[in-house]
């Protein structure tokens, strides 16, 4: 979907820490869902979605919205920031299910069983 749709935007939930360390898609706009140091969930996320969607245009799209995809570490937190970003009105709404790192094996490593990284897709690390 990024490589056909331009307009498609890969927002990482994650926290901050998250992000920097263990690495993001390639491309990816980190707005978290929930972060540090008190784990609430950000007031702020559905109106920092929007100001990406919005990226300066002054004019209505004739193809629509550009749709949004969601990655967090394992698909959950993705799944409900995108339940939020639906009840808000923004559509469409996509989200990676098995995230960037996957579930944990039965080692309890991530990034073994699937998600981004374990699929081979572009990721860098600050």
């Amino acid at each position: 979907m990024l490589q056909n749709n331009p307009r498609a935007v890969l927002i990482d939930v994650r926290s901050n820490m998250e992000f920097l360390f263990v690495g993001h898609p390639v491309g990816a706009i980190h707005i978290p869902w929930i972060d540090e140091p008190d784990w609430d969930v950000n007031p702020d996320f559905v109106r920092e979605v929007r100001k990406v969607l919005l990226g300066g245009a002054c004019e209505e799209v004739p193809s629509g919205p550009a749709p949004v995809i969601l990655i967090c570490r394992s698909g959950k937190r993705s799944l409900e920031a995108g339940r939020a970003l639906i009840r808000a009105g923004l559509h469409p709404v996509y989200h990676v299910a098995e995230g960037f790192e996957g579930d944990l094996d039965e080692h309890h490593h991530r990034s073994s069983v699937g998600g981004w990284r374990f699929r081979g897709l572009p990721w860098e690390q600050c």
